[in-house]
């Protein structure tokens, strides 16, 4: 499977620093200093890519701005990269579509940890994890990361429906605490009072036309978190 990552950061330090340490892991790594040498870089390797990092500040542009330019044309993982501790950014972020964020400082283990969490997820680091999961006239395909309805259209989703999603249709009729929720599609917990989680569970569930006062589809399980209620059928084809 591909393992070749596109990493753009205007600080030429980090970026040899991290070039090094996960070419040592076995990754394939291209480098960007700003946001136009970024899309040359992007335009050229789009579809050898299993994931992009993407610095929130940038000499020419933000992160931000690049992150919408990729989701118009590409569904892969994206890592954002942020010096601000403002929650804002890293919600910006993944309503645009990236897959997680780390804020700066941040170690390369860290971030390694982070790379193959979602390579494990979308099944870039596994060559017999299904790549169909069908239910209730659905289809997920894991490897376009793409969700058409029983009409057979696509339905519009972002980096973190897409892994909400697929966690969910992984563990059918399980309950799923929010920690592990949270632990799974962002790579860390959250606060007893952070709603960022059900806000976006709310989100899928108008995507999958399972709104309402009573959802049948992603159950809520009151003081523990969600099911995910249809069968669900995986295969290769």
């Amino acid at each position: 499977m591909m393992r070749k990552i596109l990493i753009v950061d205007d600080d030429q330090k980090t970026r040899t620093l991290l070039k090094a340490y996960l070419e040592k892991n076995q990754y394939e790594v291209r480098l960007a200093h700003n946001g136009e040498a970024f899309l040359a870089e992007f335009q050229r390797y789009s579809e050898e890519l299993s994931l992009v990092i993407l610095d929130v500040m940038l000499p020419d542009t933000d992160g931000f701005a690049l992150c919408k330019t990729v989701r118009r044309k590409s569904n892969v993982p994206i890592i954002m990269l942020t010096a601000s501790s403002d929650e804002t950014d890293r919600v910006v972020g993944l309503e645009l579509g990236a897959d997680d964020y780390i804020a700066k400082p941040y170690s390369p283990r860290e971030l390694l940890a982070r790379i193959k969490a979602i390579h494990r997820r979308t099944g870039i680091d596994s060559a017999v994890a299904p790549r169909y999961y069908r239910f209730v006239g659905f289809t997920l395909d894991t490897v376009e990361r793409t969700l058409s309805d029983p009409d057979g259209q696509l339905v519009a989703l972002t980096g973190l429906d897409y892994q909400l999603l697929k966690y969910f249709v992984e563990h059918p009729g399980d309950v799923l605490d929010r920690g592990v929720l949270c632990e799974e599609t962002r790579g860390r917990d959250v606060g007893p009072l952070d709603r960022s989680l059900d806000v976006q569970i709310s989100k899928l569930r108008l995507r999958l036309n399972d709104g309402g006062k009573d959802p049948h589809l992603i159950k809520t399980v009151r003081g523990i978190g969600y099911v995910f209620s249809a069968d669900v059928a995986a295969s290769q084809v």
